[in-house]
């Protein structure tokens, strides 16, 4: 296996980041990264518990007031300085993306890094434009305009299949408004959200403006959620875990932004390019092993391009380089720990009762025998009730699926609980702009599935949750809307004043 990124001596001091340094988590209870590629240990460290998730949360309530004062040209530039710290770090980051996650290194360091140092530039833009509605007499007799204010101390939880970007998605907008945050992200990849926060440190961010905690979801993630001084919550991951987060955050009154699972349909009419759509579907299927809540995973292709499209997806899926995740050739590393494996192969294997495995379906033997590798794999020939359809499986497996008039196709593509992403693949405008106006998705891509960028909202509709990450979108968020209303008239006894109390 390629060479790794070495973490234990960077982590000596623990794996929770606090007021601006590194500490062991008090739970006195331990969790182990492991390299899903080679099942070896990566680190260990203690779990943050309850006491360290408040001493997170009132870092970031001293830090508060001070960082949300400073002038938005000074956050702005604090932003700039640590995109320039991630660039300069980025083969860091690359690495330790990799190894903790499993994704082939071309992928972190064309992908993940990049997009992150991105996210921050923008980010850095975006804070000086934090703008509110222009100042005008409404009323006739007053001056009313609105001001954008920092909400106070959020409390996000990130997952584990995009650690890094992820942590970026939570930090950068609530901090570019002037809000602090303490961040969990998941115990399988906690390397680089504490690498994040560690560069911030050497940019110049104030202490306790960014702390992460490093627990288990019951303990650390839902006192954290529940927290009386976190005002507002970002959760990214399941549904079903969404709607416990939503419960914890009701309770408390909280602000909520939820980006849950997704099901994303890959929706090709019979005059795609076959090529173009088949190229695509397999990358929009395998990207970070499947495990991206936008991935393609239902092709539902009109049925006089179905057995060409199924033909073509299976042979192009039979090319990729499986490997060593810091191997230049390899395609497709592991799923993030055994576990997730298990349970990807027990999807297909379930299906096999009711559906037709056209290639993959199995974990490879030699020298990926120890990790948690499983074969792009295509099924065919399923219900659209079934459970492969209808269910989030988050690993390497691509369902196509026949339609045969417009209508149907856009009604199958609809019928899930989810609506984060979709795609539409036609040479017809009328045909595609019909398909983006009914999709029921965050985001519709016509004739590609995947690409995001930070000027633009990533979010979801339906099961898939509510609010938006990236973008000035996301300010909606991360900002108090107030309405200043200023009298012009300097008249004591105003006229509407008689609708309550004395004549005219």
């Amino acid at each position: 296996m390629g060479n790794r990124f070495q973490v234990k001596d960077r982590f000596a001091d623990g794996a929770q980041y606090i007021d601006g340094r590194l500490r062991a988590g008090t739970s006195g209870q331990s969790h182990t990264v492991i390299d899903p590629a080679t099942g070896d240990e990566v680190l260990t460290y203690e779990l943050a518990g309850a006491a360290d998730v408040d001493e997170a949360v009132a870092a970031a309530k001293r830090a508060f007031p001070a960082w949300s004062a400073v002038t938005p040209g000074e956050r702005s530039d604090a932003l700039h300085r640590l995109a320039a710290v991630l660039a300069e770090q980025a083969d860091d980051f690359a690495h330790a993306e990799s190894l903790q996650c499993g994704k082939p290194l071309k992928l972190s360091t064309e992908f993940d890094v990049p997009g992150t140092i991105d996210n921050t530039a923008f980010f850095a833009g975006a804070a000086r434009h934090l703008q509110g509605q222009a100042a005008a007499e409404y009323s006739g007799d007053h001056t009313s305009y609105v001001r954008r204010e920092a909400i106070g101390v959020v409390g996000s939880i990130a997952p584990w299949n995009y650690p890094l970007q992820m942590a970026a998605w939570k930090i950068l907008p609530a901090i570019a408004a002037g809000n602090t945050i303490v961040l969990k992200p998941a115990e399988l990849t906690p390397l680089t959200s504490l690498m994040f926060a560690q560069a911030a440190k050497d940019a110049g961010l104030p202490d306790g403006v960014i702390n992460i905690v490093t627990g288990a979801g019951r303990e650390a993630g839902e006192h954290l959620v529940g927290h009386p001084d976190v005002v507002m919550t970002s959760f990214t991951g399941s549904t079903a875990v969404g709607k416990r987060v939503a419960e914890i955050a009701t309770a408390t009154v909280k602000r909520l932004h939820l980006e849950l699972g997704g099901k994303a349909p890959f929706l090709v009419f019979d005059d795609a390019d076959l090529e173009a759509a088949a190229h695509g579907a397999v990358a929009a299927s395998l990207i970070n092993t499947g495990q991206d809540c936008t991935a393609a995973t239902r092709a539902y292709v009109q049925r006089p391009l179905h057995d060409a499209f199924v033909a073509r997806v299976a042979e192009l899926m039979e090319t990729v380089r499986l490997g060593d995740p810091f191997a230049p050739t390899t395609d497709l590393g592991p799923l993030v720990s055994h576990a997730q494996r298990d349970r990807v192969a027990a999807f297909v294997e379930r299906a096999r009762s009711y559906a037709t495995v056209v290639t993959g379906g199995e974990s490879p033997e030699g020298d990926l025998a120890d990790g948690a590798y499983y074969r792009p794999t295509l099924i065919s020939g399923a219900a659209q009730d079934s459970e492969v359809v209808q269910s989030e499986i988050f690993g390497p497996v691509l369902v196509v699926l026949p339609f045969d008039t417009d209508d149907e196709g856009l009604a199958l593509a609809n019928d899930t609980p989810y609506g984060l992403a979709a795609s539409a693949w036609s040479r017809d405008l009328y045909r595609a702009n019909r398909a983006t106006r009914e999709l029921k998705a965050g985001c519709v891509w016509v004739n590609d599935h995947i690409p995001i960028i930070s000027e633009m909202p990533h979010g979801g509709y339906k099961a898939s949750g509510f609010g938006k990450d990236m973008s000035s979108y996301s300010f909606e968020e991360y900002t108090q809307v107030k309405h200043v209303m200023y009298d012009n008239t300097a008249v004591a006894a105003k006229d509407w004043h008689r609708t309550i109390f004395g004549d005219r």
